[in-house]
């Protein structure tokens, strides 16, 4: 009977260090979306196209090149996208992040490159899901 509280226990403290284990991780991981957000918004401030296009998850720059009928670089240049202004809160979630700033949220997914923007000029809309300037499919 001892020997299966034991193993319980033994269960139990794996998780615990997991989870705190899991806390340094979270934190870099934070750090590093904060930072793929703000060269997004200095590339989207001096009109640097390619690097915007380069920020996009896959299915986000299919997306918008399908949508607009045209290379990403061009096609992102005509986005409305608003300056977003200091981040307020950062939320990770396992690969998936959400970015909140002043005038804009940026949704992100992380790849094995890094993290890449899912979606980008989002309006919270009450009952609804955000509405996105851009987005993947």
């Amino acid at each position: 009977m001892s020997g299966r509280w034991y193993r319980a226990d033994l269960v139990v403290v794996v998780v615990a260090l997991a989870t705190v284990s899991a806390c340094g991780t979270l934190s870099e991981r934070r750090d590093g979306v904060t930072a793929e957000v703000t060269r997004f918004e200095q590339a989207l401030h001096a009109a640097q196209h390619e690097r915007l296009c380069a920020a996009l998850a896959p299915a986000t720059r299919e997306e918008l090149e399908q949508s607009a009928k045209s290379r990403c670089e061009q096609a992102i240049g005509e986005q409305e996208l608003p300056a977003a202004g200091a981040v307020r809160g950062v939320a990770v979630y396992g690969d998936q992040a959400q970015v909140v700033l002043e005038h804009d949220t940026v949704f992100l997914a992380h790849f094995p490159a890094g993290w890449k923007v899912t979606a980008a000029g989002c309006r919270p809309r009450p009952q609804r899901p955000y509405q996105c300037e851009i987005k993947g499919g």
